[in-house]
């Protein structure tokens, strides 16, 4: 499960299949050097994102 705690890297590397949730939400994380340290809610937070909606789609997507 993906939970906000987690660094923005550690979801992308151990869970490819999130990576269109990303882009459905128009982050290019992966490409910036903040992915390297933020967690997840710090770098949705930054970009006005709502967390939560963000990891159900997120979880969701690891579910399928």
């Amino acid at each position: 499960m993906i939970q906000k705690e987690m660094p923005i890297i550690e979801v992308a590397q151990k869970h490819p299949e999130v990576l269109p949730v990303f882009q459905k939400y128009g982050l290019g994380c992966l490409g910036c050097i903040a992915a390297q340290f933020e967690t997840l809610e710090q770098g949705l937070n930054a970009h006005g994102i709502d967390v939560n909606k963000f990891l159900e789609d997120a979880n969701k997507a690891l579910k399928n």
